[in-house]
């Protein structure tokens, strides 16, 4: 999708149902590991699916209207809002949505018209994992007074549970993307469009 091109009701529509599939999947609660205070939730789930199927400036904008309503509402797991989260030492994860999401849009639109799962794979790791627990370390490194390493130790527990959805994310992508090939790219080749295999 062109950065310059208007939101259409589609792309609206689009981005109020992934803002609504976050706010979902934080409805199950969380669980938190350890001493840290950084919860296991599945609302990191959205924000790749959001970057995976819409791209970054419509999982972007997804993102941001979750972290919005989370300023009246308690959206975020375990009946937070985007204040008492911005206040924690788990500042950063919330924060880090956002540059992971645009990651993950952004990467996911290059590889169009063929979404490939290893390579989804590979962008949801680096969207969901890397640049995310970059984020969230930085914030617990500022407000919890740890070291780096003590931070990224501290969030070992969860890179198992994160590496299993940066996998459903990318086949979960691969099928849509594979059903709708134009959801992501702002043209469709014709070849694609013609091809029942698409």
């Amino acid at each position: 999708m062109s950065p310059n091109r208007r939101l259409t009701a589609r792309d609206l529509a689009q981005i109020a149902v992934f803002a609504a599939l976050i706010v979902a999947l934080g409805l199950p609660g969380q669980i938190t590991v350890g001493s840290s205070g950084v919860p296991i939730t599945l609302q990191s789930l959205g924000v790749m699916l959001a970057g995976a199927l819409l791209g970054a400036r419509k999982g972007t904008l997804a993102v941001l209207t979750v972290i919005v309503l989370g300023l009246a509402l308690p959206v975020l797991a375990g009946g937070r809002t985007t204040l008492t989260s911005l206040a924690g030492s788990t500042v950063g994860f919330l924060i880090g949505w956002l540059p992971a999401v645009a990651v993950i849009g952004w990467l996911s639109f290059r590889m169009l018209p063929r979404y490939r799962l290893f390579a989804g794979i590979a962008v949801n790791i680096l969207g969901g994992i890397v640049v995310l627990y970059a984020c969230g370390v930085a914030g617990m490194v500022l407000r919890a007074d740890m070291t780096p390493w003590a931070a990224l130790a501290a969030n070992a527990a969860f890179l198992p549970g994160d590496l299993f959805k940066a996998v459903v994310t990318a086949v979960v992508a691969a099928q849509v993307h594979r059903a709708f090939p134009a959801l992501l790219a702002t043209t469709v080749r014709p070849a694609a469009a013609a091809d029942p295999a698409h």
